[in-house]
């Protein structure tokens, strides 16, 4: 457990606002720490017995907490019941849109998944059977997960999203298919959050990934296309338009043009993006072959992602080891950007490709940073991996339907 926590309700705190404030301790307690008895919470946020006493006796009326168990079998009575969060008190959905696809979690109160689905969009399907397909996605999921009820859905998607107006739009990544998906879920019951994918998946590497540690860092995405996301001092920053990481209309050096303000090729992303190394495996011979798993070569018979193509490499130590470096010094140019005006101490390299090159990949990265930059900026491979942005999802909707209830003990 963690040390002690003491409340701090202000000297001029009314009544009311300190028992909204206590029992939204308790409860952010009873989440990160799991089950307490009455002596733990007393323990924990430093609040006397009597005041404890009150503010589980009001949870449980307001159907968030109940009593899960009993602390010991040697110990009986009051004392050593066990008090946890009523995880079915309300459901989480998770929404992650791809051009060509859509996988829905639900998940309960706790975070913890109780179903999943996903459907494949393809290229030229109208928008309309799109959005149909994902909504009976979406309910699929629901009814498989046994949710009832209102859930709180937040939804990742590629491109840029408006602070002001929480309209998705500025870049020339979108799917036509996707505003109108939005659309339609807003015109539902269940409150909707839409957050760009890449800042939902910097979310699941500072909660579950490889930024656990971190308050400050930037997480690279690298995947289909390029993006970032930048934490400092544990929040993630979005800026004015929502444009914050758009690392991949980046002016760089090794590409053939500029961006421009309709289209990112030219900027970062002709450097590391999924086509870029396409192209730099092609140059040093590397091919997918046995290192493709299933799923990886698109139906419609394209040219396989980059991911089969960087695992093939590491499998290939001498055959890839040409790749890996031309690759790592790539992603370095981006990376070393990013440092000099940041200066976050810590990259963590997502996505798929992220996730396929691993430590080997970061290792490399982290050297090639080191001979561009002169701050100490340490590189690290992500672990969520394509899959975050869906867990992200999961932990944005957890965090809003947490604070809807927390905030006033139901």
């Amino acid at each position: 457990m963690h040390a002690p926590r003491t409340v701090a309700t202000g000297r001029t705190a009314s009544p009311s606002t300190a028992r909204r404030i206590n029992d939204r301790l308790a409860l952010q307690l009873l989440q990160s720490e799991g089950p307490l008895t009455a002596n733990q919470l007393k323990a924990l946020t430093g609040l006397s017995r009597p005041t404890v006493a009150d503010l589980v006796e009001r949870l449980q009326e307001a159907g968030l907490i109940a009593v899960v168990g009993e602390s010991g079998a040697a110990r009986r009575g009051p004392n050593a019941r066990l008090y946890g969060i009523v995880a079915d008190r309300a459901h989480l959905v998770g929404l992650d849109l791809r051009p060509h696809r859509a996988t829905v979690a639900v998940a309960d109160l706790l975070g913890r998944t109780r179903a999943e689905h996903s459907v494949s969009i393809r290229p030229g399907t109208p928008a309309k059977r799109a959005v149909a397909a994902t909504l009976k996605a979406l309910d699929t999921a629901l009814r498989t997960s046994g949710a009832s009820g209102a859930h709180t859905l937040a939804v990742g998607a590629p491109g840029l999203v408006d602070p002001a107006t929480g309209r998705l739009g500025g870049t020339d990544r979108l799917s036509a298919w996707h505003a109108d998906l939005i659309a339609a879920l807003r015109a539902r019951p269940a409150p909707v959050l839409l957050e760009n994918e890449v800042n939902l998946a910097a979310i699941a590497e500072q909660r579950d990934g490889a930024a656990r540690d971190r308050d400050t860092f930037v997480l690279l995405w690298l995947s289909h296309g390029t993006g970032a996301a930048v934490v400092l001092d544990g929040r993630l920053r979005r800026g004015a338009s929502g444009g914050t990481g758009e690392i991949g209309f980046l002016p760089v050096p090794g590409t053939a043009a500029l961006p421009s303000a309709h289209g990112c090729d030219g900027g970062f992303h002709s450097l590391a993006g999924s086509a870029a190394i396409v192209r730099l495996a092609t140059e040093h011979g590397i091919t997918a072959g046995a290192a493709a798993r299933d799923g990886d070569v698109p139906p419609d018979g394209g040219a396989p992602p980059a991911e089969a193509l960087v695992r093939a490499a590491l499998a290939d130590p001498e055959g890839g080891d040409a790749f890996l470096d031309a690759l790592a010094g790539h992603i370095a140019i981006g990376a070393a950007a990013v440092s000099a005006v940041l200066d976050p101490g810590c990259v963590v390299l997502g996505g798929e490709i992220g996730r396929a090159g691993g430590t080997e990949l970061a290792d490399r990265v982290g050297a090639r940073l080191a001979r561009l930059s002169p701050l100490a900026t340490e590189v690290r491979a992500g672990t969520t991996g394509g899959s975050g942005v869906l867990r992200g999802a999961v932990l944005a909707a957890m965090d809003a339907a947490q604070e809807e209830l927390f905030a006033g003990g139901g």
